[in-house]
């Protein structure tokens, strides 16, 4: 008979680091697809650099990738705890509900299945990047650098005394636009609609916050990215009418929407929104039973590291809680019969 685990975590970022950890610590057999290089590559956490509204966290380079570095070290040098941890260096392909409402997970290789009775999924969301001339590569290493960021909590204070903008043509890039300019009154705000039509055309109330707050809307395509001597990023060069002009900007935020990773909670039948996002309870588990969801893939929670690991640490306990009373049955039912 194949090995069966109490919980499958499908993800390492914050999320998932956190629900192995603390599955391991209920003492649990645990089993975590970790991901693949290039599936790291694709997730938010890999972006997150620098973190000033965590304490602890202020010097650290790339906060969430070291403090999940130092969760899975310890773990595998714990004598007894790295007993209870199997890991599989790559992603998960496919998982199936079983009769008996076990999971069974597929290796991304299609080789190897793993059974488990719970699963806990946190294989999050990726930001929509801005494309320039038709492609995202020009952004990337302003993203990497940190002048261009997707997070208003994490780093919106980054405007201060910089000129600033957001990147698209949704009613969010112009509330965040907005947002920005009432929380820090940065020496200038724009919003770069990157050739598209602004989608607030027919609302009153934005125009007007645009029009009082002086934020400036830039219709055309962005065609480049200018930086300094330093490389830090200086100006957008666009396209109006029959001219390029150079348009300074110190920081940007793109609000493009975002790309969900909920393949795998589609493959059970899990409820999803129209974001992506999937639907759960308060504990985070989905309209499938026994299947949770923890970090930014779960609906209507911040996409923050703390958030992410209180997801986590409340799933896993569910999960704890109905395998403690699994247990329980069992030994009195075993008692019973020995009587």
């Amino acid at each position: 008979m194949s090995e069966i685990y109490d919980i499958a975590v499908i993800g390492a970022g914050a999320a998932g680091s956190m629900g192995v950890l603390r599955a391991v610590l209920n003492n649990k057999k645990t089993l975590v697809f970790k991901g693949s290089r290039a599936t790291n590559k694709r997730s938010r956490a890999m972006w997150v650099r620098k973190v000033v509204n965590m304490p602890l966290m202020f010097d650290r380079k790339r906060a969430i990738t070291e403090s999940v570095d130092e969760v899975f070290d310890w773990i595998q040098e714990h004598e007894y705890f790295s007993q209870k941890l199997t890991t599989i260096e790559q992603e998960a392909s496919n998982v199936e509900k079983l009769e008996d409402g076990k999971f069974k997970i597929t290796d991304a290789e299609g080789q190897n299945t793993y059974t488990a009775k719970f699963v806990l999924l946190c294989t999050g969301i990726m930001d929509t990047q801005p494309e320039i001339q038709g492609s995202i590569k020009p952004i990337l290493p302003y993203a990497n650098k940190g002048d261009v960021d997707y997070c208003i909590r994490c780093d919106g204070h980054k405007v201060i005394n910089k000129v600033s903008a957001t990147i698209g043509h949704t009613k969010t890039a112009a509330w965040v636009a907005a947002l920005l300019h009432e929380r820090y009154n940065p020496p200038e705000m724009k919003i770069f609609l990157n050739g598209k039509e602004a989608e607030w055309k027919d609302d009153a109330e934005l125009n007007e916050l645009i029009r009082i707050y002086n934020i400036k809307v830039i219709a055309g395509d962005i065609l480049s990215i200018k930086a300094d001597e330093n490389k830090a990023m200086q100006a957008f060069e666009v396209q109006e009418a029959d001219s390029n002009i150079e348009e300074n900007v110190e920081v940007a935020f793109p609000m493009l929407g975002q790309i969900a990773y909920n393949e795998l909670a589609k493959q059970v039948g899990a409820e999803i929104t129209d974001r992506g996002n999937v639907v759960t309870n308060e504990k985070g588990e989905s309209t499938v039973a026994n299947f949770y969801i923890a970090g930014d893939l779960r609906q209507g929670k911040k996409y923050q590291i703390y958030t992410s690991w209180d997801m986590a640490v409340d799933s896993v306990d569910d999960m704890d809680a109905k395998l403690r009373k699994e247990y329980r049955e069992s030994a009195k039912s075993k008692a019973l019969a020995n009587k």
